[in-house]
């Protein structure tokens, strides 16, 4: 027996990521404040990069080059300052600034903080610097309702931290508002709103709200005052009075308790990556940051990396501009593509989506990101990395997630709202009545799915929403 040896060429074909794409990618996958952060980061780093930042008219959507813009104020004021207006006071161009401010949907959809900043804000204060690592993951370990979902040995482990490290950056988050906040559950968030205002003072807490709270909350949504009063060994009236303190200090919810604060400041929460407009009758898509910067390669790089033919330039010189010229380009070039992306996906679902944005959200007609993808020559991968962690303003001036507009059940959501809002405070709706009348309706439901998306709306079961 022989055994022969040979070699053959076969050509493959292979997939490969290039480093061009995982960098377009990761941009691509950025929210609106992670792509200002990079975008401030590689102007540190970049001298051939250059940003510049546009002002626009929130009324025209003229370039401003002053402090107001011409094309709206009357001709008359046009050149004239502040002081020098009309009847000779400051009132009508203040007011016309106020009412630009109000008019500007980015003005209007902006916050200061989101729920995420506002804690890694504050425990960056409270913490030493070895345990920001720990906080940042921590935080990112919360759920939509300011819930932890992860036990202390895992964040741990994933963080290459102590059990004790974990507990301090817990601790510290005990005493930030929204109080509550990092919990297990609804029992321990109440719990922990009975200790800090029984510290701070704020508010006359009864001597049993914590026993209630933290042994007796299943009697206490039960309303079985009588079997707490017998297993505290107090008066009924004293359950009655703890009871009233609950409903009255306390939110089970800590992520909806910031919200409603920041709401009452007047700032919404969210800030839109892409704005959906009527105009004139028709539905128009903007970027946002489209109207905020522009980048461009710097003019002196720029003028130095045409002439790098020129014998007075040295090896070095030629590297040092070739080098940054081509990273600012590749930078450009990717923020570039990101805005596009956006713009074309946003295009597409306002296409699919026109019935909600003109109707509401019982119009919502199902659609999948594969579908999509389809539409506009994307890849469905591409089209979630594109969506992830951004918002859009819709018509309405609501500030939504993307995944609405792939959410089917949002329409039964809403009804589900609309019923427990418009339900008689005596004699509210349990899960299955709710179901019942949504089959009545046509929809067909199971009690579970109604409690599910009960509990993702954040609103109350029936014997805690009994009055």
């Amino acid at each position: 027996m022989s055994i022969e040896l040979n070699q053959q060429l076969q050509p493959t074909l292979q997939v490969r990521v290039t480093p061009k794409q995982i960098a377009a990618n990761a941009i691509l996958a950025m929210s609106s404040v992670e792509l200002t952060e990079a975008i401030a980061a590689e102007l540190d780093e970049n001298p051939a990069l250059e940003m510049i930042e546009q002002s626009t008219c929130p009324i025209c959507g003229s370039t401003i080059t002053g402090s107001h813009c011409t094309e709206c104020l009357p001709r008359s004021a046009a050149g004239a300052g502040p002081a020098e207006l009309t009847d000779g006071t400051t009132g009508d161009w203040a007011a016309s600034r106020e009412e630009a401010d109000d008019l500007d949907p980015i003005a209007r959809a902006e916050a200061e903080f989101t729920l995420s900043e506002h804690l890694a804000w504050s425990l960056r204060a409270l913490l030493p610097a070895r345990l920001r690592t720990v906080a940042e993951y921590v935080i990112g370990a919360l759920d939509e309702n300011g819930f932890l979902t992860e036990s202390v040995e895992a964040i741990a482990s994933a963080t290459q931290a102590s059990r004790q490290d974990v507990a301090a950056v817990r601790e510290a988050m005990r005493g930030i508002e929204p109080i509550g906040v990092g919990s297990r559950d609804i029992a321990e968030s109440l719990l922990t709103q009975v200790i800090y205002l029984r510290e701070s003072g704020e508010a006359e807490v009864p001597a049993i709200a914590e026993a209630v709270v933290g042994e007796h909350l299943v009697d206490l949504g039960e309303r079985r005052f009588g079997q707490i009063a017998a297993a505290l060994g107090v008066t009924r009236d004293q359950v009655l009075a703890a009871w009233e303190f609950v409903k009255a200090n306390l939110h089970p919810y800590p992520a909806a308790a910031f919200h409603a604060a920041t709401a009452g400041t007047g700032r919404p929460i969210l800030r839109p990556d892409v704005l959906i407009r009527l105009v004139d009758g028709e539905l128009e898509v903007e970027v946002v940051e489209s109207r905020r910067f522009s980048l461009r390669v710097d003019g002196t790089y720029a003028r130095l990396s045409a002439g790098m033919r020129s014998a007075n330039a040295s090896e070095a010189d030629r590297q040092h501009v070739r080098e940054y010229v081509g990273r600012a380009r590749f930078f450009i070039d990717n923020v570039n593509r990101r805005r596009a992306t956006l713009q074309r996906i946003a295009e597409c679902l306002v296409e699919r989506q026109r019935d909600y944005l003109r109707h509401g959200v019982q119009h919502l007609v199902p659609l999948t990101r594969a579908e999509v993808g389809a539409l506009i020559g994307m890849h469905e991968s591409t089209v979630s990395r594109a969506t992830a962690e951004k918002y859009v303003m819709l018509p309405t001036r609501e500030v939504v997630p993307f995944g609405h507009f792939f959410t089917a059940s949002l329409g039964i959501k809403d009804q589900i709202r609309k019923m427990i809002g418009a339900e008689v405070p005596a004699r509210p709706l349990s899960d299955q009545e709710i179901a019942d009348h949504l089959a009545g309706d046509g929809v067909a439901i199971a009690r579970r799915t109604v409690a599910k998306y009960r509990d993702e709306l954040q609103l109350l079961p029936a014997r805690l929403r009994r009055r």
